[in-house]
C-alpha cells in the first residue's frame, strides 16, 4: 500500500512515516516546513519508498499530484491553539486544508485518517471522555477555542464527505502526545517547554496555578493506534480516542521533569496568570476513555509517563546539540 501523510516533517507525521516504511509501505509526504523540520526525516528521507513534497496543504494542485496512487491518507497537518497570536490562521488553514485533503481522498478513492484532538471535549466537566461525550466549548470571543472549533468542523466535514462520496474515514482524537521529534516550543506542548527550561536551569513556566490535569501519551503509542486504524477495516467510519489514561497535574508534570533531570534539587517554577493571554479559558481535567479503541483496534497505551519522559529528555538533549551544531 502507498500512504499519503500531511505534516510528514512534523512530530507525529515523521514518526508514523518511519514506522510505515519499516513495515514495507510506500509513503508520500507533504509539509511546508512551517513547523516541521527536515531533521525529523533524516532517518528515512533517502529511503527509495519515500517521496517528499515541500508544499502547502492549501495548494490543491500540489496535494493532488503528491497523493497520486495512494490508497490511504493520514491528515496530520494543522494549526494549533493560538496562545500568542490571533485565531484566523488556525480557523482558515485547518478548514481549507482539510477540504483539500478530502477532495484528494475522493479523487484517489483513498481511506482517510483524520487527526482530531481531545480539545473538542472542551469544558465538559465529566471526564473520562468517551467518543460520545458532549463537546462543550466556551465563548466565541475567547480565541483559545478556535482550534477545537476547527477540529469539530473537520470531523463533521469528514463524515459529510463519507456520506456523499462514499470514502472511508477514521477520526482519531489524540490526547497529549510527546516524544521523539516533538517541537521544542509551546507548539510541542508543555512537556517540551518544561524540558527546555529545566535543561537550562531556568524557571519552568506553568500556566495558572498548575492544578489543571492532562494525560500524556508517548508518540510510539499514538503511532501504534494510527497504524491499527489504518490496517483494520473495522475502524472505518468511526471515531476513536487515542491516549494514555494516566492523569497528572501540570504542576506535578513540571516537578517530575525537573526531578528526572536534576534529581533532588528544588525545582524552579514560575506561575503565569491566564490574564497574560488576554481573555483565556483553560480546561481543568482531560483524560480519555479508550475502551472503544481497545475493543476495535486493540489499542492501549504501553509507555508509562516516567519512562516516556526519560526517553524524551535524552532525545531532547541530543536534538538541542544537533541544533547548536547546525547553527555554528
Amino acid at each position: 500500500m502507498k500512504v499519503f501523510i500531511t505534516g510528514v516533517a512534523g512530530f507525529i507525521g515523521s514518526n508514523v512515516a518511519q514506522k510505515l516504511l519499516e513495515k514495507g509501505y510506500e509513503v508520500a509526504g507533504i509539509d511546508n516546513l512551517s513547523h516541521g523540520y527536515l531533521l525529523n526525516m533524516e532517518d528515512f528521507i533517502n529511503n527509495p519508498r519515500f517521496y517528499f513534497y515541500q508544499e502547502d496543504i492549501g495548494n490543491s494542485g500540489a496535494v493532488m499530484k503528491a497523493s497520486e496512487g495512494c490508497q490511504a491518507m493520514i491528515h496530520l497537518a494543522a494549526y494549533k491553539i493560538p496562545r500568542y497570536s490571533d485565531a484566523l490562521d488556525t480557523l482558515t488553514i485547518n478548514a481549507h486544508g482539510s477540504e483539500v485533503i478530502m477532495q484528494a481522498a475522493v479523487q484517489q478513492k483513498a481511506k482517510l485518517l483524520l487527526a482530531s484532538t481531545s480539545d473538542v471535549y472542551g469544558k465538559n466537566p465529566e471526564p473520562p471522555f468517551h467518543e460520545q461525550s458532549l463537546m462543550m466549548i466556551g465563548s466565541p470571543d475567547v480565541r483559545r477555542w478556535a482550534y477545537a472549533v476547527s477540529k469539530m468542523f473537520e470531523e463533521q466535514l469528514a463524515f459529510a464527505y463519507h456520506e456523499r462520496h462514499g470514502i472511508d474515514i477514521v477520526i482519531l482524537r489524540f490526547f497529549g502526545g510527546y516524544g521523539r521529534n516533538q517541537n521544542l516550543t509551546w507548539w510541542g506542548g508543555p512537556q517540551a517547554v518544561f524540558i527546555e527550561a529545566a535543561l537550562e536551569k531556568q524557571e519552568i513556566p506553568v500556566h495558572g496555578n498548575g492544578q489543571q490535569t492532562r494525560s500524556f501519551t508517548h508518540v510510539s503509542d499514538h503511532v501504534a493506534g494510527i497504524i491499527a486504524a489504518l490496517e483494520n477495516p473495522q475502524a472505518n467510519n468511526k471515531v476513536f480516542n487515542l491516549g494514555n489514561t494516566q492523569e497528572i497535574t501540570i504542576d506535578a508534570l513540571a516537578r517530575l521533569i525537573w526531578q528526572l533531570i536534576w534529581e533532588n534539587e528544588e525545582p524552579k517554577i514560575t506561575y503565569i496568570p491566564y490574564e497574560t493571554f488576554g481573555k483565556y479559558e483553560d480546561v481543568m481535567r482531560r483524560v480519555p476513555d479508550v475502551s472503544h479503541a481497545k475493543e476495535i483496534l486493540g489499542f492501549q497505551a504501553q509507555v508509562d509517563l516516567v519512562n516516556g519522559l526519560k526517553d524524551t529528555i535524552e532525545w531532547q538533549k541530543k536534538r538541542r546539540e544537533r541544533i547548536k551544531a547546525t547553527a555554528n
